[in-house]
């Protein structure tokens, strides 16, 4: 097992691991609409497939949510 940073919470992981395998096993809400940070680095979705995660890296889901009233 690895361990890894998921949204500021520690997790461990089996590796070989890629993003799109890490956003199925967190269950995230709506991950055609999340963007990922892997080491504070933006993944472009093409590379949700390739990517590796590796031990120590620290990932982060992030939703962007426009709203708001002037």
């Amino acid at each position: 097992m690895a361990k890894i940073i998921v949204n500021g919470e520690d997790q461990e992981v089996q590796l070989p691991l890629t993003v799109s395998e890490l956003i199925k096993a967190n269950n995230v809400f709506q991950p055609e609409m999340v963007s990922v940070q892997v080491n504070e680095e933006f993944v472009e979705r093409e590379d949700f497939d390739t990517l590796q995660i590796k031990e120590g890296d620290a990932v982060d889901f992030l939703y962007f949510m426009g709203g708001g009233q002037f």
